[in-house]
């Protein structure tokens, strides 16, 4: 099973992948995660560093390959072969993350996102088993953000104004309803969340 956590910075993806995937091997499970464009290949991490450092300065466009070009490698050589062995790969994010910050955030045309997402990566990736979306009001989510340690160093997403960042979080109500996703409000604790979750998956 393929299952994506999606959502703006500081909702908690990263934390509650991470728990999802605790239970399921706790039931027997071969489990992977990823949290694109990271991952545990040395290409995908040196396409994160390009990516995330906005020293660099890169065309909307050129993200949007760069990203294509990560989940290109994570997919083949990670997820695929888990997959194929009935295993559970859950990722934190997937391509509506492009869709959300290049598409509606930065004006890339969504139609050609679609188009080179769909003519890079297989069905399999483009539509999950299971998707939901986290969400927080943008108060509690500022909020979060800037507790944490990297804040004073902020990459290229979180450095960008206020007026994007609001962009991103209405793209991905829209993002939700176009594609019929689950939406969590994660203002509750980890716990909390993490159970919802679960009964979103029916688990």
């Amino acid at each position: 099973m393929y299952i994506v956590i999606e959502g703006q910075d500081a909702t908690g993806k990263s934390t509650q992948v991470e728990l999802l995937a605790d239970y399921y091997r706790s039931q027997g499970k071969e489990v992977i995660t990823m949290h694109e464009p990271d991952g545990e290949l040395a290409s995908t991490h040196e396409l994160r560093r390009l990516i995330k450092d906005k020293d660099f300065n890169l065309e909307p466009m050129s993200h949007v390959l760069l990203f294509s070009a990560a989940r290109q490698e994570l997919w083949r050589k990670l997820a695929e072969p888990v997959l194929k062995r009935n295993g559970y790969v859950i990722s934190a994010r997937n391509w509506w993350s492009t869709l959300a910050y290049q598409g509606y955030g930065q004006g890339i045309s969504r139609t050609k996102i679609v188009r080179i997402t769909k003519d890079t990566l297989p069905d399999k990736y483009v539509k999950p088993d299971k998707a939901i979306i986290l969400v927080l009001p943008e108060s509690v989510r500022q909020e979060r953000q800037g507790k944490r340690s990297y804040d004073s160093n902020k990459d290229t997403f979180e450095s960008k104004p206020e007026e994007f960042q609001h962009r991103v979080d209405n793209a991905y109500l829209k993002i939700a309803k176009e594609y019929n996703i689950p939406l969590l409000d994660t203002s509750g604790n980890i716990d909390e969340t993490q159970q919802q979750i679960r009964k979103i998956l029916g688990i």
